[in-house]
C-alpha cells in the first residue's frame, strides 16, 4: 500500500489555505475574523499556544460560511486541477491519505480520485472545534496502525520532514518538493 501526505504532497500548495482564501473571496462574512485570527496568530508564533489550539480559534471562521459542504463542493470544482501529476502515476487501489487537514474538506477530492481511506484531523465543520488531535507527526501512525495493525507501506510520500515518524515505519519513502520525488533523507 502506499500512504502519502496531502498538502504540498499530491496536492499544489495547502488545501486548507485554499479554501480560506476561496472563503474570503466568496464569503464576505468571513472577512470579520481577520482580527480575531491575526491576534491568536502572535501567541502561536511566539510558542506559547499549540498548534491545535490555535487552527481551532482560527477554523471560527466556519462558522460565517453559508452552505459550507456547498462551498467545500465548488471549492473543489475549481481547485481539483492542483492534483500533482505524479498522483496518477504511483496510485493504487488501497491507498492511504493522511493529514493535518480537515477530514470535511478532503473527504470529498479524496472521493473523486477513487481513494479509499482517509485520515485527517476531524474538525466540526460549523464552529472549527476539534475531536482529538491534529493529525500531524506520530499521531499519524497511531491513526495508521489504528486502522491497519497489521499495516505495511510500501512507499511513503510527504513535503514535510516532519512526517518521518511515517516514512520510518515505510520500506520507501519520498520527499515531495515541489513536483519532484527525492528518496527521503537519512538521518
Amino acid at each position: 500500500m502506499n500512504v502519502y501526505d496531502f498538502d504540498k504532497t499530491i496536492y499544489h500548495g495547502d488545501s486548507t489555505a485554499h479554501f480560506y482564501l476561496y472563503c474570503l473571496k466568496t464569503q464576505p462574512s468571513t472577512w470579520k475574523w481577520l482580527p480575531y485570527q491575526g491576534l491568536c496568530a502572535i501567541p502561536f508564533a511566539l510558542k506559547i499556544m499549540e498548534k491545535t489550539a490555535f487552527k481551532q480559534r482560527f477554523y471560527k471562521f466556519f462558522k460565517s460560511v453559508k452552505d459550507i459542504d456547498k462551498t467545500v463542493e465548488e471549492f473543489w470544482a475549481i481547485h481539483k486541477k492542483n492534483i500533482k501529476p505524479f498522483y496518477a502515476e504511483t496510485q493504487r487501489e488501497n491507498d492511504v491519505v493522511i493529514s493535518a487537514s480537515p477530514y470535511f474538506l478532503l473527504e470529498p477530492i479524496i472521493k473523486d480520485l477513487g481513494i479509499k481511506h482517509l485520515m485527517a484531523s476531524n474538525v466540526d465543520k460549523h464552529t472549527g472545534i476539534y475531536d482529538g488531535i491534529n493529525c500531524h507527526g506520530k499521531e499519524k501512525v497511531r491513526r495508521f496502525y489504528e486502522v491497519f495493525p497489521d499495516g505495511e507501506i510500501d512507499d511513503f510520500y510527504s513535503d514535510s520532514l516532519s512526517d518521518s515518524p511515517l516514512a520510518e515505519i515505510s520500506k520507501k519513502a519520498w520527499l515531495v518538493k515541489d513536483f519532484n520525488l527525492l528518496p527521503w533523507p537519512e538521518k
